[in-house]
């Protein structure tokens, strides 16, 4: 729908409350209402809200966003909410070469083939990202299934557009944003216990956010951090 020249993702379902969120990094704007609430209604909330929808677009906008990353020496990445430099060292040498060494607080290396090209080197990278998270997860996933008495079947790291993780409760399998490797850990730790709880609860209930409650008593905080409306 568009309201005023702002086009608005509509989202009908099962849900108690409207729930409007502006995401980055380009301020796409997304309502989720519920399924009984007519277009008339949804433009006059929308109307209601542009003042904070200009206000947190400009907000994305003033932000100093990353340019297309080259993986060049002292372009800046983030591993865990950290801000690391990148060091580059390039050889054909067999044994030491592709891969990627963190061994500062100061500076991530990435060792490449001669004439690796940007896109072979986004991919090393984003594959170093994947192992981090998982084993990341291979430590968290275990230790909130023994607090919440839920069991995983599988649980995967994959690239995702607008959700930090997702939850097949029939199956058991857990998704988790390869992008979470990225923030602090008590970030990556709420996103772990917010799906595993979909495992108990699986809707956005009042029960399910008493959990969260429970569970991650910062977990509003958490959320906003992450800038997110819904996991």
């Amino acid at each position: 729908m568009i309201v005023a020249g702002i086009e608005v993702e509509l989202v009908q379902k099962e849900i108690k409350n409207l729930h409007l969120a502006v995401y980055p990094p380009d301020g796409r704007v997304r309502l989720a209402a519920p399924k009984d609430v007519n277009h008339k209604t949804l433009e006059l909330y929308v109307i209601s809200k542009i003042p904070w929808i200009r206000k947190q677009q400009r907000r994305f906008a003033r932000i100093d966003r990353q340019s297309v990353r080259q993986y060049v020496n002292r372009e800046s990445h983030y591993f865990l909410g950290r801000r690391y430099l990148l060091r580059v060292y390039e050889s054909d040498h067999p044994y030491r070469y592709p891969k990627i060494e963190r061994k500062t607080k100061t500076y991530i290396d990435l060792f490449v083939r001669n004439n690796y090209t940007a896109e072979q080197r986004a991919s090393l990278m984003k594959e170093w990202y994947r192992a981090q998270l998982r084993e990341i997860l291979g430590e968290l996933v275990p230790k909130w299934e023994g607090i919440l008495q839920v069991k995983t079947q599988k649980v995967k790291v994959h690239a995702m557009k607008t959700k930090w993780g997702s939850c097949n409760t029939d199956k058991g399998i857990v998704l988790f944003n390869i992008e979470l490797a990225k923030k602090p850990i008590e970030c990556i730790e709420y996103v772990v216990v917010h799906e595993l709880l979909h495992l108990i609860e699986r809707k956005h209930s009042d029960l399910f956010k008493a959990y969260l409650d429970k569970y991650v008593p910062n977990w509003k905080q958490l959320k906003a951090q992450l800038n997110i409306e819904k996991i």
